[in-house]
């Protein structure tokens, strides 16, 4: 087994490898810091022994970096991050009889909407406005759709929890959307 050459895996992999993490993480700062730990994690190991890509081996151990920041993050109690009551009560939403007591505005096409940058960017602050554990669960089920056992294991959640989570995070997200995005 030859010694990679780490300038080399800078050179190639850096940018790929941070893009990677700034779309899971959506914060600049930490993405540079968990690509740091992955490149560092990766000098350190012995374990590259040439069986894959390097880029695939180096996003094997971003994943993990990731996943680590990620759990950190949900332990942490922030004072922002905690649900108003106003926020946290659904039931506006619905009547008596649990169905919808006004119909979700109806979106002309969707798929139009989504490719628009507007929407993105007001996505994104829709997201920025959910605890993080919700907007984290959102983004891994619903923008990467990642598998639910593997989000459970991953968070260390469990399915029906998972289940109630990505509900609070998809009626937080319609509501917001409602509001900026098919109202404005």
């Amino acid at each position: 087994m030859k010694t990679p050459n780490v300038h080399d895996w800078l050179t190639e992999h850096s940018d790929y490898l941070y893009r990677f993490a700034l779309a899971r993480l959506r914060d600049p700062h930490l993405a540079e810091d968990v690509v740091q730990e992955t490149f560092i994690a990766a000098i350190k190991s012995p374990s590259f022994a040439e069986q894959s890509a390097p880029r695939t081996w180096l996003t094997g151990i971003l994943k993990h970096k990731i996943i680590d920041v990620m759990r950190k993050n949900m332990r942490e109690v922030v004072a922002t991050d905690l649900m108003h009551e106003e926020d946290a009560n659904m039931d506006e939403f619905f009547d008596e009889t649990g169905h919808w007591s006004e119909k979700p505005l109806a979106w002309d096409i969707p798929h139009d909407a989504l490719e628009q940058k507007q929407f993105l960017v007001i996505l994104q602050q829709c997201m920025d406005k959910l605890p993080s554990k919700l907007a984290a669960l959102f983004l891994m089920r619903d923008i990467h759709e990642t598998d639910n056992e593997e989000i459970c294991k991953e968070l260390s959640i469990t399915s029906t929890n998972a289940w109630v989570m990505l509900y609070r995070a998809r009626m937080g997200i319609r509501k917001c959307l409602e509001i900026h995005w098919l109202q404005a």
